[in-house]
């Protein structure tokens, strides 16, 4: 039985605008995370990476649909098994600094989920569990760090304390939402690896949101990767495989916009293979397949219906010219 399972889920937000309609941030989405599976989501900005986070870990409700865990709906849930649910899924942030509060000693903000879910009696033993966690992500000594307040410690070390805190609580997922964006470039590494220990120690499944392919293809060098359009899924496949025969357009522009460490190459060679660089507006969306206006290879079929996910190479892709897509891509190299 898989961890958690996203069955058609859609969500809409009104828009606050000065054009009244609703944005869909998730269109029909339909996901399986496995014990111990690291799934990398990549997608520009606005495709609904974060709100699908946010819906695995019951911040946002979806609109249409029901996500599982273990089998079982989240909101039908006794008490019991919902605490269990909400323990075992936790979030890492973007921004460390705000994801704790400021007025508070990293000590006092953590000890106090460990008595309240009672994984702890009393401040000493809450105390001894974050002292093995602060080791295990590397803050040692860790009585340096308990006592400090946000503002006193480097964004890479509030990272990992963001990363002691989820991991206190004994979790089966971590839903890291972009947790390197805002650290430096030397640490970035380090908070990788960390989160790649933390995998293959405990099994932890980990659902690594970002926008950069780079970071994606070496937390999930082993995993799955998910791309996102729009609020749709639109490719998913091992993510070795996907980065080598990338069969949507658009993964396809994502993967040829990293620059490539080969030396036959210029990264610069190739053009993004792009018809426009801008995204439709989300208040009225094209018909067909949503990424025809900004597609090369578009036919009159994607103007007219939007594909749905189909097998195809190891994977799925929503595409109706998938395959000619890879083999133009191929005659280009």
């Amino acid at each position: 039985m898989s961890l958690i399972e996203l069955n058609n889920v859609d969500i809409s937000f009104a828009s606050k605008g000065k054009k009244k309609g609703s944005v869909n941030a998730l269109v029909g989405m339909n996901l399986t995370i496995d014990e111990g599976e690291i799934i990398a989501v990549v997608g520009e900005s606005g495709c609904g990476k974060t709100t699908l986070g946010k819906v695995i870990a019951d911040i946002y409700r979806p609109t249409k649909g029901e996500v599982l865990f273990h089998g079982k709906d989240i909101h039908k849930l006794s008490k019991k098994e919902y605490q269990e649910y909400r323990l075992g899924v936790q979030m890492v942030h973007q921004d460390s600094y705000a994801a704790l509060n400021p007025n508070k000693t990293i000590a006092q903000s953590l000890i106090l989920p460990l008595l309240r879910h009672k994984l702890a009696k009393n401040n000493e033993e809450a105390l001894d569990i974050l002292f093995e966690y602060f080791n295990e992500v590397g803050l040692n000594p860790p009585e340096l760090f308990l006592e400090k307040y946000p503002h006193q410690l480097s964004g890479g070390q509030r990272q990992r304390i963001l990363l002691a805190r989820a991991l206190s609580v004994r979790p089966k997922l971590i839903v890291a939402d972009e947790p390197v964006s805002m650290v430096d470039v030397s640490l970035r590494i380090s908070l990788l690896n960390l989160m790649a220990k933390m995998n293959q120690k405990y099994k932890i499944s980990f659902i690594y949101i970002t926008h950069d392919l780079g970071t994606a293809r070496y937390i999930a060098a082993h995993g799955k990767i998910m791309v996102m359009y729009l609020g749709r899924m639109i490719e998913s496949n091992k993510i070795q495989e996907a980065i080598k025969n990338p069969m949507h357009p658009y993964f396809q522009a994502l993967v040829a916009a990293v620059p490539e460490a080969d030396s036959r190459r210029s990264e610069f060679a190739k053009e993004l293979p792009l018809r426009s660089l801008d995204m439709p507006d989300l208040l009225n969306l094209p018909e067909g397949c949503k990424f025809h206006p900004r597609c090369p290879y578009y036919k009159d079929i994607c103007m007219q219906e939007e594909p749905k996910l189909r097998k195809l190479n190891g994977g799925i892709v929503a595409c109706h010219r998938a395959e000619e897509c890879m083999k133009k891509t191929e005659t280009e190299e």
